[in-house]
């Protein structure tokens, strides 16, 4: 059976870690991933981003980084070539261990359960069954957009909708990611149901989910979206566009109209309520793992 070698580099000073992994990858590494060098210690620090913020940003103060590689390459040399290549002068503690050829969709996909949300709700990868087909079910396979429902401000939103959507309710998801939230809003009789998104690859992914679950959903980006108000506004993106985007979302959400925000952190609540203060009163609905949904009504 083929193997491949991982090279473990133990412990990277912040300032190296991207440099070392960015010139071992030069160098033939089939991968490089870093994490905390404390990882499932008591020293342990999470880093958290908010839902859909791209960063590399290395944050640990010491880093491990681990390395694949052909079974044809020698990582201890590569490793010495890329320490040169950035004028290090010492090779830091590391490990080496063979490791077997796998069926590497099969390992992917075995880290993806059926995931249960709210009273009735389940989403389902399509290698899976759904536990209970009579639920509201909603096929979706991890992708580039964001949203499968294991993130604390999907489930939120999902909550939400679960128990505020009514049917024939006309409704907006700006920032749709993967289109989970408006899938979800369809199936649970909400009509039009309408998303939004600025990146045409996340609305792609959203109408190929929406096909698939055998919905009617319509995508746009933000500049094709005709003037319309909803019954239903929901908006799962980050703390600092829902504050500048606190005008324009109020401004969609129809009289007698809810509007629900997620995406925004414990310690974001209160200027995110201050910033929608002059359109809607907002409060907190609901906690989840630091993160928090917000909802409003329109008067």
């Amino acid at each position: 059976m083929p193997m491949y070698r991982e090279l473990v580099v133990e412990e990277v000073a912040k300032a190296n870690a991207e440099a070392l992994s960015d010139a071992l990858l030069n160098l033939g590494a089939l991968s490089v991933s870093i994490e905390d060098s404390n990882a499932d210690t008591l020293a342990e620090r999470p880093i958290f981003w908010e839902p859909g913020l791209i960063t590399t940003k290395n944050e640990w103060e010491h880093s491990r980084l681990i390395a694949l590689f052909n079974q044809d390459y020698d990582p201890l040399v590569l490793l010495i070539a890329a320490i040169n290549t950035l004028g290090l002068t010492q090779v830091p503690s590391y490990l080496l261990r063979d490791v077997a050829d796998q069926d590497w969709v099969h390992m992917t996909q075995s880290k993806f359960e059926p995931i249960s949300i709210g009273k009735n709700i389940w989403v389902v990868q399509s290698w899976h069954s759904a536990p209970k087909p009579s639920s509201i079910v909603i096929e979706l396979d991890p992708g580039l957009a964001f949203g499968t429902g294991s993130h604390p401000t999907t489930r939120l939103c999902m909550e939400w909708l679960e128990e505020h959507i009514f049917p024939g309710q006309s409704l907006l998801d700006y920032g749709c990611g993967s289109g989970i939230l408006a899938i979800l809003a369809q199936k649970c009789g909400a009509q039009p149901v309408i998303g939004i998104d600025i990146d045409p690859q996340a609305l792609l992914t959203a109408r190929d989910n929406s096909e698939r679950n055998q919905v009617t959903v319509e995508y746009h980006l933000p500049s094709d979206l005709q003037k319309a108000q909803f019954n239903i506004v929901i908006a799962n993106i980050l703390s600092n566009p829902l504050k500048l985007l606190a005008s324009i979302l109020c401004g969609y959400t129809a009289r007698s109209g809810r509007l629900a925000l997620s995406g925004v952190l414990e310690h974001q609540v209160d200027e995110v309520i201050l910033a929608y203060a002059p359109y809607m009163t907002m409060k907190l609905w609901r906690m989840q793992d630091g993160w928090a949904c917000l909802h409003g009504e329109s008067t």
